[in-house]
């Protein structure tokens, strides 16, 4: 999905200082296109914290009624070095990108789509489902690997039963179960379902960073109660993970990652290591895409869509300056 923001910050991540204990990050609303246009709770990236291992970005979404103004209509758009994970929890959306793929996203199904050195995308929703509701995910590429040719892929995970819960693992490896989509570096992602008073465990990695998007419920991560709507982060160097549900039932996200350690600059719809690099996919956009049709540039493009591609903010008029 597009981040539609008109004046969108940059952001410089940089190597962040490990939390104490578990960490609540507050989402904030962000209208994207315009008042009668989708709304999101942004938890990543914001001043606290930018990175969660490689995911870089994370918009909640909905419910929101399959007949209402507030539904998604995101034109072609660009992306470099990154990789967006869309998952569902209710509603259909319809996927085209510029490397051929065109595939109908439904809930319990996650669709990654690997931007590597640039491609274009568009996302519609359909009025199938019973209303639009979900999450976007994006993860920043190493600089080993942020330069590769793009591409698609779809997958939908088993369900598994973890003590009370009831485990879909996207991406990376959970409780014994696996994603076959793509990772260039350490990464998990898993959806997580818990009953009313249910407990689960979770054996994980302690060289990774770990956060809980909650959707739904208010459970205790590490015995930190998460409200809704918000992502509790805990830093690498657990090994158990233990989540709680109160007397409400919980469902939410698991994510995680061994630490990037790299510095990423994020503006709009791309990233990149630098201002000028940044300013340069901008220009490049625009000259192929917006103000020419060059099929063979670094964005291809984007075919069955009713609609011109969107054009790019203006750039900030001062230069990027990291932030300690």
């Amino acid at each position: 999905m597009s981040n539609l923001e008109a004046d969108p910050a940059e952001t410089v991540c940089l190597a962040e200082p490990p939390a104490a204990g578990v960490e609540i990050l507050e989402p904030r609303d962000v209208p994207l296109g315009g008042p009668r246009a989708l709304s999101v709770r942004r938890t990543l990236p914001q001043r606290a914290r930018s990175l969660v291992g490689a995911w870089c970005f994370a918009d909640s979404y909905g419910p929101v009624p399959s007949d209402s103004p507030g539904t998604m209509d995101v034109p072609p758009h660009p992306h470099t070095g990154l990789q967006t994970v869309s998952w569902l929890y209710a509603g259909e959306v319809e996927h085209r990108d510029s490397v051929g793929s065109h595939a109908m996203i439904e809930p319990g199904q996650v669709n990654l789509m690997t931007a590597g050195a640039g491609i274009q995308h568009s996302e519609v929703s359909t009025r199938h489902g019973g209303g639009l509701h979900g999450v976007q995910l994006w993860t920043a590429l190493p600089d080993a690997s942020r330069h590769v040719p793009p591409f698609f892929e779809s997958h939908t995970p088993q369900p598994i039963r973890v003590g009370d819960a009831t485990v879909r693992v996207f991406v990376g490896s959970l409780a014994g179960a696996s994603s076959p989509v793509s990772a260039f570096t350490g990464l998990v992602g898993a959806q997580v379902d818990l009953p009313a008073r249910g407990v689960v465990e979770f054996a994980v990695d302690e060289r990774f960073e770990h956060a809980f998007l909650v959707d739904a419920g208010g459970p205790a991560l590490q015995g930190t109660i998460v409200p809704a709507d918000h992502l509790g982060f805990v830093p690498a160097g657990a090994r158990i993970l233990r989540l709680e549900a109160g007397d409400a039932y919980v469902r939410g996200l698991l994510i995680g990652g061994e630490p990037l350690g790299e510095p990423i600059v994020m503006w709009w719809n791309f990233i990149g290591r630098s201002h000028d690099e940044i300013v340069a996919f901008r220009e490049q956009w625009h000259a192929d895409v917006i103000d020419g049709a060059d099929l063979a540039g670094r964005f291809g493009t984007v075919h069955g869509y009713p609609g011109p591609a969107l054009a790019a903010p203006a750039m900030p008029s001062v230069r990027l300056r990291p932030r300690d």
